[in-house]
């Protein structure tokens, strides 16, 4: 695969993306959200993937939109709507994977942070407005009025604020994020894809949808998903007390 700004493998059930724009703090530009693209192609295809991680290098996960392609291309309508009409499609692309994803925090399942990590929406002090999805999501996350805080006055959140807030899961000590985002991925990939993907696939669309409509999906799928082979296995498994050996 032709990859640019990200760097990309798999093992062990784990599809581990790094974004590889240090210099830029990672920030987003069309070739990484292109790179992305195609990196969402691969663990949709691939069956032996069963949790991705994502993460980035150098001292930043990742900094937003590119400021000097977003002051190149703002001033064309065409090429800005082209540019945030690709952002959503592979942010909505990455929450909407059947697998577990751990990092990227607002379009992941599971979120890690060095207990050092500093979180903050900064485009108010730019006089800007997240476009990637951010004031949408944001409040989906934290609720209306901790997501207010963060997009109108444009600071910061320290690792254990994020904690308290709900916007990630998980404090790591410091330099240890890799650690603890590799000891979650391999606690993931030993568990049942089909119960984690109907997992997530029904928590995605439980704020979407009315109760009555959500509870008559979650019985769907769920008797969709007894009929797997990963259920018949776990039930024998607590029926003969052992662990169970999912595909």
């Amino acid at each position: 695969m032709d990859l640019r700004s990200v760097i990309y493998d798999k093992a062990g059930g784990v599809a581990r993306v790094t974004l590889d724009r240090p210099a830029q703090m990672n920030a987003i530009s069309p070739e990484l959200l292109e790179d992305l693209d195609r990196v969402c192609d691969d663990v949709e295809r691939d069956p032996a993937v069963k949790v991705m991680t994502l993460t980035g290098a150098g001292r930043a996960f990742c900094a937003g939109a590119d400021l000097k392609v977003v002051q190149e291309l703002s001033p064309d309508p065409v090429r800005w709507r082209g540019f945030l009409d690709l952002l959503h499609h592979v942010f909505n692309r990455i929450e909407a994977l059947p697998q577990p994803v751990i990092e990227l925090v607002l379009v992941c399942d599971l979120a890690v942070a060095d207990e050092g990590a500093r979180i903050g929406d900064q485009h108010a002090n730019f006089g800007l407005v997240a476009g990637g999805g951010g004031s949408q999501r944001l409040p989906r996350a934290v609720g209306l009025r901790r997501a207010k805080e963060l997009m109108l006055l444009g600071g910061w959140l320290s690792a254990q604020q994020a904690l308290d807030w709900g916007l990630v899961q998980r404090v790591a000590p410091a330099g240890r994020v890799a650690e603890v985002l590799d000891q979650i991925a391999r606690e993931l990939a030993s568990l049942s894809l089909s119960a984690g993907r109907t997992a997530k696939a029904l928590a995605n669309r439980a704020l979407d949808v009315d109760l009555g409509t959500g509870l008559a999906l979650e019985k769907a799928m769920v008797a969709e998903h007894m009929r797997s082979a990963d259920a018949v296995e776990g039930l024998r498994a607590f029926r003969e007390k052992r662990k169970p050996q999912f595909a």
